[in-house]
């Protein structure tokens, strides 16, 4: 009995032939091509500090002239970059701050980012969960051994500290089995800070830029010292585990 090993429904549907396992296989395709699909029409050049520099006074009008309806662009985009893990999500958070203020904006992009980390982590979960998760490299593991120990925990920790890239927590924590209603909470606690500090910057561009020509502000300053702090974190925590990892003696 110990050596027979009955397959899960998982791996039965990753395994199998027909059509159940295309059709799990459906949404990452869709994601892929939509991902394609953005890079061959440009818009990733639309997300750079760049861009928002260039089109500063085109969305304050458009937010003056239509609220409600920039509120909901801006919002369905953003969840659109998050669930095609389309890189420049941090631009469209500075972007909120820039059209709706530090506060509405960080609203905004805190509701967005979650939906948009929620469909990701649904469709990893349902695609192609058990195929990858049965092929962690020895960075997976790791990770696979932080969601067991404490899931909610450990995703509020790597979401307040960044060592991974924001799509591949989203696909650790479906891979890893995180249950949906700890991971929501995790992602929109741990976002909070960066999305305000991101927020407050893209406010003080937005003062940066107005009148006859760009100037600094202490807004602006302030946003500038906390983004660097947030971006010396991660390099902290990595030296401080390389420090407690101590060379072996020789026997």
């Amino acid at each position: 009995m110990r050596g027979t090993m009955v397959p899960t429904s998982g791996q039965g549907a990753v395994t199998g032939t027909g059509a159940t396992p295309l059709l799990r296989w459906a949404p990452l395709a869709g994601v892929a091509l939509a991902l394609l699909l953005s890079y061959a029409f440009g818009l990733h050049e639309y997300l750079s500090i760049d861009a928002l520099r260039r089109y500063q006074a085109n969305l304050a009008d458009f937010v003056d002239d239509r609220p409600l309806l920039a509120v909901g662009l801006y919002v369905v985009v953003y969840i659109v970059a998050v669930a095609l893990s389309f890189p420049g999500a941090s631009i469209l958070t500075a972007a909120g701050g820039l059209m709706f203020g530090a506060v509405l904006g960080t609203l905004l992009a805190l509701v967005a980012a979650t939906i948009g980390a929620t469909l990701i982590f649904l469709i990893a979960r349902t695609s192609f969960g058990d195929f990858l998760a049965q092929r962690a490299g020895l960075r997976g593991e790791k990770l696979r051994a932080g969601f067991q120990e404490s899931a909610f925990n450990y995703l509020l920790f790597l979401r307040l500290v960044p060592l991974f890239p924001f799509w591949l927590v989203n696909l650790a924590a479906a891979l890893f089995g995180m249950r949906l209603s700890p991971y929501v909470a995790a992602t929109a606690i741990g976002i909070l800070p960066g999305t305000f500090v991101l927020s407050y910057f893209g406010q003080g561009l937005a003062t940066a830029l107005d009148g006859d020509g760009p100037h600094l502000s202490a807004g602006l300053f302030i946003a500038l010292a906390l983004l660097g702090a947030m971006a010396l974190v991660p390099v902290l925590v990595r030296w401080r585990r390389r420090r407690n990892v101590r060379p072996a003696l020789p026997v």
